[in-house]
């Protein structure tokens, strides 16, 4: 079933042109052997494009370029933004050229020089980059083996190639490298994604772990981000904002602003800015601009969301039906219905969101802190009203961005400065401005009408789903009469149901839709008095999900038992972008104060082939440990329009303190080609951490995020009850 994630961003990218133009790349690049690839994973994203619209094109859509000094630069319009698939990538292709990782160079998010890419989320990039870009490499050795067999008088069958040396197997006195071999006239060859790939047992980069080639420079402060970069005449931007989502201008008076010295203030419709080359006396004029707005009256805030969105539904769709509900409740022995609520959350990026624009005669430059270069390279087109090709947008390393950075206003308001003052121009979010401008993860409600036969197997598995999307929902156990509906617009949801932007945060809707699942899964197993992991592999027949499950309780050392057991043990498990997780954890709840410590977790992980096995460890801790925010603390406050959490005196992110020990098992596959790693982690975190609770204390937490003062209200109700 295809999720409403995948829906949603190719609707999103359903206004704009993906062909790519052919550009002379050989006038760009110089000499060398360029490949150009043909198709892209073609055949699997057609599947996923809405009336045959494929969100990559069918035109060229990877570069491998072999320069003359033997360097190999891959191009691609994929973004780094901390997940390591500038090494990853490199990997790939070096292995495929038979070149050493060190030769290899990565040009990624530059829409002058890179192919049309939607995007770098969904951990999309190295099973449907991958893929095309190694058969790209696999062709470009194909024709430097050629030219070698051409110069050695040697049949290309009779020749090897190591660390970029061509040479004969029966005479390795005759040898050639890459760089000789390359040094002449340029030569272009189109291929298609059909080359033979090495098989794994031939793999002798991919597989292996390597430092990243980001990582020195970032800890050491040398990686330039969008803030970073410096331009003569630079002016930095300080914007007018509204106090709330939805209110209007009224009037404006900018006069005490534009008497100070050097400050400029520009009014480009909505947009009022004042504009200095010292960042702080830019601020300084901001705050001289006396603006007045219309506010409306707050309808809806943190209390009444809920109750909000209920009455806003509309009637959810059937997605995945077996059998009959009908049937499923006159099967069984116990029923259970309950609701899932999860709140909004913020992105929160180490990184705010930056961008600088500058004109260079009639064209226009934007680096951007985004996730999108070619989707924002098409947006500022439409808005300032340019060709296309006048706009080059590129991305330096970017400090974060889980689905928030796909959303580009900075770089639009920069862009417009920019041609209004003639000079480069920064726009720099302040915390303020990125809690305020952000697409949040949508609050959403799960409804479950589930039941048991008298043999404690799955009968009944009535789901619905509103507001997050179906991504996550699937159904991974065996029930013979289930029916999974979806509705509420997906993450966007419907007009005027969220009273500011959301949008994609890491996974989008699995983290909801697992949180539901995994803790009415809990529900049923304490419910018929049987231990959750004996329940769950009972009631499924997945043979990849109970793997991992097993691998998970044999790490943990999981002992059986039916709860709440007061071990404080919790479980859960889910599928994500191809990839199979179960976790296992163990936490102590304080019954006074409510607060949960995660003791530790452990994650068993099968993601398929694995390029750079510590990478993917690192993903899977990080999202682990992201985890623990939407899982405990995670909820921003709203009136109405206005935000009320602006920074992290208020909104609490996970800290150095909470961290749990993590083990995570890379579970060996190398049946299946690479799946995604950079999410898949993180979606079971809110129904682990839950059915933990439960199992320490005898309460259920039905809301998202699971902070004291709900552990601790949950904790007495249950008291209460008994």
């Amino acid at each position: 079933m295809r999720s409403d994630y995948e829906k949603e961003m190719e609707l999103w990218y359903e206004s704009l042109d993906p062909t790519l133009r052919r550009r002379d790349f050989l006038k760009v690049l110089g000499g060398g052997v360029v490949v150009f690839i043909a198709g892209g994973n073609v055949a699997a994203l057609a599947e996923m494009a809405p009336q045959g619209r494929r969100p990559y094109p069918t035109e060229p859509s990877a570069y491998v370029r072999i320069g003359e000094d033997g360097r190999v630069t891959i191009f691609s319009g994929k973004i780094e933004m901390g997940q390591g698939v500038i090494i990853s990538l490199a990997q790939m292709a070096a292995d495929e050229l038979g070149v050493a990782l060190e030769s290899v160079d990565m040009v990624m998010g530059d829409t002058d020089l890179c192919p049309w890419d939607m995007g770098t989320f969904g951990s999309m990039t190295t099973r449907f980059f991958g893929p095309a870009l190694r058969a790209g490499a696999v062709r470009a050795r194909q024709v430097l083996m050629a030219l070698a067999a051409e110069e050695l008088g040697v049949p290309a069958d009779g020749l090897e190639v190591e660390d970029g040396v061509v040479f004969a197997k029966i005479d390795q006195t005759q040898r050639i490298s890459y760089a000789e071999l390359a040094g002449g006239e340029p030569l272009a060859t189109v291929v298609d994604e059909d080359a033979i790939l090495k098989s794994v047992a031939e793999f002798k980069v991919m597989g292996r772990s390597f430092p990243r080639t980001d990582g020195v420079d970032k800890v050491t402060g040398k990686a330039e981000f969008a803030a970073d970069l410096k331009f003569p005449g630079l002016l930095h931007a300080r914007i007018v904002r509204p106090p709330a989502h939805g209110a209007t201008l009224k009037s404006v008076d900018t006069t005490a602003a534009e008497s100070m010295s050097g400050v400029i203030v520009i009014r480009e419709g909505e947009m009022i800015a004042a504009l200095h080359e010292d960042p702080e006396a830019a601020e300084a004029a901001l705050q001289k601009i006396e603006a007045e707005f219309d506010t409306p009256a707050p309808h809806v805030d943190n209390d009444s969301i809920f109750e909000h969105l209920m009455s806003m539904a509309v009637e959810a769709e059937a997605q995945d039906q077996r059998g009959g509900t009908a049937e499923g409740e006159r099967l069984a022995a116990q029923v259970f219905d309950e609701t899932y609520l999860n709140h909004y959350v913020a992105h929160a990026p180490m990184e705010p969101h930056t961008a600088v624009a500058q004109l260079e005669g009639d064209k226009l430059n934007v680096w951007a802190s985004t996730q999108t270069p070619f989707p924002l390279q098409s947006q500022l087109a439409r808005e300032l009203g340019v060709a296309e090709e006048k706009g080059r947008v590129r991305t330096p390393y970017v400090g974060g961005g889980f689905g928030g950075k796909t959303v580009t206003r900075q770089a639009v308001e920069a862009a417009k400065l920019a041609a209004a003052t003639d000079r480069p121009v920064q726009v720099a979010f302040s915390r303020a401005e990125e809690f305020f401008y952000d697409s949040f993860r949508p609050a959403a409600y799960v409804k479950i009408k589930s039941g048991i036969d008298e043999a404690g197997k799955i009968c009944l598995w009535d789901y619905e789903v509103q507001y997050a999307g179906s991504r996550g929902s699937d159904q991974l156990y065996s029930v013979p009469n289930s029916v999974i509906k979806v509705g509420g617009g997906g993450w966007r949801g419907v007009a005027g149901s969220h009273p500011f932007a959301t949008g994609a945060w890491r996974a989008p809707g699995a983290n909801t839709n697992i949180f539901a699942k995994e803790s009415h899964i809990d529900i049923m197993a304490a419910a018929a008095g049987v231990d959750p992991l004996e329940f769950r592999l009972a009631n499924t027949e997945d043979e990849r999900l109970i793997k991992v499950l097993k691998t998970a309780a044999e790490r943990f050392g999981w002992t059986p038992g039916p709860g709440p057991s007061g071990r404080g043990y919790g479980i859960a498990c889910g599928v994500d972008a191809g990839t199979y997780v179960a976790h296992m954890t163990e936490v102590e709840v304080s019954s006074s104060t409510g607060r949960v410590q995660v003791k530790r977790v452990v994650c068993a992980q099968d993601m398929g082939t694995i390029i750079n096995p510590d990478g993917a460890l690192m993903q899977a801790e990080g999202c682990i440990m992201m985890g623990l925010g939407y899982a405990l603390t995670e909820e921003v406050r709203f009136r109405g329009g206005e935000i009320l959490d602006r920074n992290f005196d208020t909104y609490e992110l996970p800290r150095f303190s909470w961290l749990p020990e993590i083990d995570v098992v890379l579970i060996e596959n190398d049946a299946l080609s690479p799946q995604g790693g950079g999410e898949p982690a993180i979606i079971c975190m809110g129904g682990l951490i839950a059915n933990a609770i439960f199992d320490a204390t005898g309460a259920r937490l039905l809301t998202l995020p699971m902070t004291p003062e709900r552990v601790k209200a949950a904790i007495e109700e249950d008291l209460s009850e008994r």
